[in-house]
């Protein structure tokens, strides 16, 4: 009977120890990544107007805008040409020749209209692809300065500084600004700049750009 008071006791306390562990267990919070966060910022539109590659890309677009604008302005010009003929009375309104002339100023003048609007189209894709390229690849050497460099998260902000003289307008803008304070050392948009100019430097086999500070 002792023996079997005994081993209720020791039953008894070592319930009461694993009910209390396990309490105690539930009650604690969980273990969290102790690691700081780092903070990195990046001014988008710094690192867009620098970028040797971004720069590159819009000045190819702007050759063959310029040459689409040449032909343009031929077609206009044979546009211009025809109204004149048809104005200028060597040909009697209704006559074969007149009919003729007037037939071929109404097809110059859609051919003109199906080239502009489908330059203009081409030349909206164009630019648009141009910044979606520039993006992912300035997005993805974020990632990797990032990765390398331990920051936990990257935000957008602008490095220009509010002038004295700023008008009330740009002053309520910067108002509305996320980054409201940040050490020299968060901005990482040399760095970035740095290394895509570099990077584009060793593919294109052009002189490196250096970055404005």
């Amino acid at each position: 009977m002792k023996k079997f008071l005994l081993s209720a006791a020791v039953v008894a306390t070592l319930s009461l120890t694993i009910l209390t562990g396990v309490s105690s267990a539930q009650t604690q919070p969980a273990a969290r990544n102790t690691a700081p966060h780092k903070v990195g910022l990046i001014d988008m539109a710094h690192v867009f107007k620098n970028y040797s590659k971004f720069t590159a890309l819009r000045d190819e677009l702007k050759e063959q805008i310029a040459q689409s604008d040449g032909q343009a302005k031929q077609m206009a010009e044979k546009i211009k040409a025809l109204q004149s003929q048809l104005k200028s009375g060597q040909l009697k309104e209704g006559s074969p020749g007149y009919v003729a002339k007037e037939r071929e100023l109404i097809q110059a003048t859609s051919d003109f209209e199906v080239f502009r609007k489908g330059a203009q189209r081409d030349f909206l894709r164009k630019e648009s692809q141009i910044y979606k390229t520039v993006y992912m690849e300035v997005v993805d050497s974020v990632q990797k300065y990032a990765e390398y460099y331990n920051y936990t998260l990257v935000m957008r902000f602008s490095r220009d500084e509010l002038e004295d003289d700023a008008e009330p307008q740009e002053v309520l803008q910067r108002m509305n600004k996320q980054v409201v304070f940040h050490r020299g050392e968060d901005d990482i948009t040399l760095s970035v700049l740095d290394y895509l100019n570099r990077k584009y430097t060793q593919t294109a086999g052009k002189p490196a750009a250096t970055s404005p500070r």
